[in-house]
């Protein structure tokens, strides 16, 4: 069973890193959330769960305004040859979340297989607090960036803090 809410919160706690969590109605995509943006502080952001033509893994995280360049963001992150987007079942059966649901906070689903490399993009990191879902898109949980670090690697995963991305209208 994936881990819940509640589950992330708890083990969030006893890392000892402090978080805020705001309920609001169900967003799907970058687009839907843009009226959240401002009742919620801090670098609001998106998701990316690549494949690449190996079967490797890749949760890119960046600024939800960031521009990715699909086809060569290979060359960044390390994946053999280009990237497409993970299915949903896949999504679910490694992350144990639901498209529109992807979050670095997933990766406490990941914690004994290791399948998912996890990139967080440099731009992204140089913001603070940062938002993402905690496992469910109804709600927005804030973070700081070092906290986010402490938490990707007590999930087993090695941090991985890469520039990505360009500014909106820079690739």
């Amino acid at each position: 069973m994936p881990a819940t809410r509640s589950d992330l919160l708890a083990f969030l706690e006893s890392l000892g890193i402090e978080t805020t969590t705001q309920d609001h109605r169900a967003v799907f995509t970058v687009a839907e959330s843009e009226g959240i943006h401002d009742t919620i502080p801090g670098g609001h952001t998106k998701n990316l769960f690549l494949k690449d033509k190996k079967g490797s893994l890749f949760l890119v995280v960046a600024l939800h305004d960031a521009e990715i360049d699909l086809k060569s963001i290979h060359q960044k992150i390390g994946a053999q040859g280009r990237v497409s987007f993970g299915k949903a079942d896949l999504l679910m059966e490694v992350l144990g979340v639901e498209p529109g649901s992807v979050t670095p906070f997933a990766l406490i689903n990941d914690r004994e297989a290791q399948r998912v490399t996890p990139v967080l993009d440099a731009a992204m990191m140089a913001v603070d607090p940062l938002n993402y879902h905690p496992l469910q898109n109804t709600a927005t949980t804030t973070i700081a960036a070092d906290d986010l670090k402490r938490f990707v690697a007590a999930c087993g995963h090695t941090v991985r803090v890469v520039p990505v991305s360009g500014p909106a209208g820079d690739v």
